[in-house]
């Protein structure tokens, strides 16, 4: 959903703010050269618009979770704009866009991503868009997924209750309503009618209802284990929750060659865009940290890297 988002801002922010550009100072295009100085305008304040939001949280929706913390966001976010504009029209200032046309492409942005965000927002929370989500196991891992899903809006998720053996007093879990025990599941699936069923059960021998999770399959509900939905939404691993299956099954202790060859490239290009784009910065730090301190610029230790090889 973030990713997706993040392309639709960029691209239709590129599309206004080139066509307020030709409108300001191209009306007639009469050559090439007219075409490349408008669209390396809209692209400079387009991905420096995109970059900012990028890195002031505005598509991570754990940070910016509704439309008001959105707004407030933004308004930084512009800040972060100007600054990598700067160095954008140092780099190439063929490009710079100045005055009125410049102020106008910030109102455009604004104007458009405004109501843009306070429509994915109600679409994010409208019952027709989200998956009614079961929970089976009241562990510690099932609270940490509540929070994470409560903390991520975009996942389309929306907690119908938890099933478990164990009934609080006051019949609920997180928040949720807790139904059980969990040989009751068929019925609680005909009640509730989830579209997904998440396992948090630490202790599943014995206990798991295997018949109920299979017929659920075969009326086309989701099953998933706990802790590969908490990594999915949370990025992180669920380390208490984990088992040997989780280990064992795991696809990821083996990348494929092309995987691999793609993210060197990614960072060396990154590493050498980076590294002449600072080098100004660079420098100066260089120079204060000789003036402040004895001994060498740069602080080096050894590490060790991918099969245990020190660099």
């Amino acid at each position: 959903m973030a990713l997706t988002l993040a392309l639709v801002e960029g691209v239709s922010l590129f599309v206004a703010v080139g066509a307020m550009i030709l409108l300001w100072l191209h009306p007639l295009l009469t050559d090439w050269i007219d075409v490349l100085t408008v669209l390396s305008q809209a692209f400079g304040i387009s991905f420096c618009c995109i970059v900012a939001f990028y890195y002031n949280d505005l598509y991570d929706f754990r940070v910016a979770r509704n439309f008001a913390q959105f707004a407030s966001r933004l308004v930084q976010s512009f800040g972060v704009a100007f600054i990598l504009l700067a160095i954008f029209y140092t780099l190439l200032p063929e490009t710079k866009l100045a005055g009125r046309p410049f102020i106008s492409s910030f109102l455009i942005i604004a104007g458009f991503l405004l109501p843009l965000r306070g429509i994915s927002y109600t679409v994010m929370r409208s019952r027709h868009f989200v998956e009614r989500v079961l929970i089976l196991g009241t562990s510690p891992l099932a609270r940490k997924l509540a929070q994470g899903i409560e903390a991520r809006p975009d996942a389309g998720y929306a907690i119908v209750g938890v099933v478990d053996d164990g009934a609080g007093s006051e019949g609920t879990f997180a928040g949720y309503p807790l139904y059980g025990p969990l040989a009751r599941l068929a019925k609680i699936i005909d009640d509730v009618r989830p579209g997904r069923i998440i396992v948090t059960m630490a202790e599943r021998r014995g206990r798991l209802p295997v018949d109920e999770l299979l017929q659920g399959r075969v009326e086309g509900i989701l099953v998933e284990d706990g802790v590969d939905t908490y990594e999915r939404l949370t990025g992180k691993l669920a380390v208490e929750a984990l088992t040997p299956s989780n280990l064992i099954f795991s696809k990821d202790f083996r990348k494929s060659q092309v995987d691999l060859a793609v993210a060197r490239a990614v960072s060396l290009v990154t590493a050498v865009i980076g590294f002449i784009a600072f080098a100004p910065l660079f420098g100066l730090i260089a120079l204060a940290i000789k003036l402040d301190s004895r001994g060498p610029i740069f602080f080096v230790q050894q590490r060790a890297g991918r099969y245990g090889r020190r660099f």
